[in-house]
């Protein structure tokens, strides 16, 4: 049984968030997409100090699963570089492990 592994992904939008993350679930690339609202991010674009409210997607997968996600999000997702950063997980419920893989195979 495989760990559960985190994607963290930024959108600028709710709708842009909600329809990757429907997306995502409905193709089996995620077993469930957490949306965090009202986030400020401050980074450097372009020689510039940006200052935008993001919406933080919490993505819950397999590792077998983030090839494909990457994909997906490179393709569908309106920023030039959008992020996407991969946590592992060291431990979980076996039912929700159980849970995850299912959704995701």
């Amino acid at each position: 049984m495989n760990n559960i592994n985190f994607v963290f992904v930024t959108t600028n939008n709710k709708k842009e968030g909600q329809s990757l993350a429907k997306e995502m679930v409905k193709k089996r690339l995620a077993a469930c997409v957490s949306i965090l609202p009202n986030m400020r991010s401050i980074y450097e674009w372009d020689g510039e100090i940006q200052d935008e409210e993001e919406y933080l997607l919490i993505i819950k997968t397999t590792a077998e699963r983030i090839e494909d996600l990457k994909y997906f999000i490179s393709k569908n997702h309106s920023y030039e570089v959008p992020e996407f950063v991969v946590f592992e997980s060291i431990d979980a419920l076996p039912d929700y492990l159980d849970w995850i893989n299912k959704i995701t195979s």
